[in-house]
């Protein structure tokens, strides 16, 4: 039986990167780190928070399915979205929706977050870069057949 989760968990490789564990952690942590909002301004803000919470684990899942160049892309959208993030963890301690001690931890794991998935994608730009230079070193096998 094991083995069967084991296959069954890696069956989708996003579920392997440290970073999308990371990113569906934070967007429980701040399910439950947020105060229940007052008014429907408040309403709006949390649900656009955790919208953008959502967002990072949810384009490095669907960029891991492409390309590695659309791969980067969706990375970068995820780098857009803790922006976002980082913007409206000020506004919710603003508006006193998140402690300020909660507001540092926040802070915290959106800049861990941003450091990995920046790692991530100069990884992938260098797998990139290191096929396009074995490409050009080794001739087409396409050439000698016209």
């Amino acid at each position: 039986m094991e083995n069967q989760e084991e296959k069954i968990q890696s069956f989708f490789r996003f579920e392997d990167l440290r970073i999308y564990g990371k990113a569906v952690d934070y967007a429980t942590w701040l399910a439950n780190a947020l105060e229940a909002p007052r008014n429907e301004s408040e309403k709006t803000m949390v649900s656009s928070f955790m919208h953008s919470a959502f967002d990072i684990s949810l384009n490095i899942a669907e960029g891991s399915s492409r390309a590695k160049v659309n791969f980067e892309h969706y990375l970068k959208i995820s780098k857009t979205a803790i922006r976002e993030c980082v913007v409206y963890t000020t506004m919710a301690k603003n508006c006193g929706l998140l402690s300020m001690e909660q507001c540092e931890t926040s802070r915290e794991l959106l800049m861990e977050m941003t450091r990995m998935i920046g790692a991530l994608i100069i990884s992938v730009q260098r797998s990139l870069h290191q096929r396009e230079d074995a490409d050009e070193a080794q001739p087409s096998e396409f050439v000698s057949e016209f």
